[in-house]
């Protein structure tokens, strides 16, 4: 809060303006907060939250007791808010860069998006850098971590979730709070993500059914299909944006390519029965800005994997992270590629069936 405070007075008026908005959304997030055992006991709360808060309940303690995720006031009590989202993210690049712009905050270092409590100072924001010449994208956000500053409730915004993916979300959400490296996003969200996937791992083996197992792998399975097709896209609009060829050509490049994402994933979409998840992706004009951050969350995700594998408990994993996160960002990063390199293998040994069943060659 001293930090916060600090950052006000030296602020010109527009940052006052946006600290004061952040100020505000997070105090009412708390004070409409209520712990969940005054849920539960309220008569008036209704089958389904009730439910659904002792499903969270029983997750975060398998968070603290097997992941040994941290055992505070997070996630013990529950906001009910009145929005569909708890925030609105937005991201801008330049309009021929896949480079997002950077904010800079107390605590949180820089980061590569500025969060609005309201969707329309969020889309305020937006027109303004839209008019700068950026390309913008207003997304979103179901929850979010302060890092273990505050005791971050769960929010209704969330609270629906399947089971598997509330667990997820609790699990990536509390694992912010173990590790974080101030202006390293692809750091966080990726070690963020490595211990979701593992957690969701074990809490399916210890507590799901088949019914279960099989949604959250139709959830995945359709994730990784998407993630996919956006590094795909991706990929095709770095190599364009990086020839030689005259702006014009660019452009004209980029909005066929744009096109192109959008018919591919009506195909995707096809192949998994109609489901529509992801349609909010293509809610606003697709830029830059909505591919900025993709690889933000998953390029680190196989290091941390491999080293969660290697030292074989969650407290030697986050001993051996906290050491990775004290390097300087280009040692940290070049640590993890080295552990996300693919093991040598063996000499490739090729065998042939002859017509009698004998195996024959090398």
């Amino acid at each position: 809060m001293a930090a916060a405070a600090a950052a006000l007075m030296l602020s010109s008026c527009s940052s006052l303006s946006y600290y004061s908005q952040a100020a505000q959304g997070q105090l009412e997030l708390l004070t409409d907060s209520r712990p969940i055992d005054d849920w539960l006991a309220d008569p008036a709360t209704n089958s389904t939250l009730r439910h659904r808060l002792e499903a969270a309940r029983q997750i975060r303690r398998y968070a603290i007791q097997d992941l040994k995720l941290p055992d505070n006031g997070s996630y013990t009590n529950f906001t009910n808010i009145k929005r569909p989202y708890v925030l609105w993210n937005v991201v801008a690049t330049p309009e021929l860069s896949l480079k997002p712009m950077q904010w800079c905050f107390p605590v949180a270092g820089c980061v590569n998006y500025r969060g609005y409590y309201s969707k329309q100072d969020a889309q305020a924001y937006a027109k303004e850098l839209r008019k700068q010449g950026h390309d913008v994208e207003v997304g979103g956000v179901s929850a979010y971590s302060t890092l273990g500053w505050f005791s971050d409730p769960l929010v209704s915004t969330f609270i629906n979730y399947p089971d598997a993916e509330l667990a997820r979300l609790i699990f990536h959400e509390l694992a912010h709070q173990v590790v974080y490296v101030p202006g390293d996003s692809k750091f966080n969200e990726s070690f963020a993500t490595a211990v979701e996937q593992a957690g969701v791992e074990g809490w399916l083996e210890r507590f799901g059914n088949p019914a279960m197992s099989e949604a959250f792998d139709r959830y995945s399975a359709r994730k990784k299909d998407f993630m996919a097709l956006l590094v795909r896209y991706r990929g095709e609009l770095e190599k364009n944006y990086a020839s030689e060829r005259s702006t014009n050509d660019k452009r004209a490049t980029k909005t066929r390519l744009f096109i192109a994402l959008k018919d591919d994933y009506q195909v995707l979409k096809a192949n998994w029965g109609g489901y529509s998840g992801y349609d909010r992706f293509f809610a606003e004009p697709l830029s830059n800005a909505h591919l900025a951050s993709i690889a933000t969350y998953n390029d680190f995700v196989p290091a941390f994997r491999a080293l969660l594998q290697k030292e074989r408990s969650w407290p030697a994993f986050y001993k051996a992270v906290n050491r990775i996160a004290k390097l300087d960002k280009a040692d940290r990063h070049r640590v993890l590629q080295k552990l996300a390199a693919p093991a040598p293998t063996a000499p490739l040994v090729v065998q042939r069936t002859m017509g009698d069943g004998n195996v024959m060659g090398r």
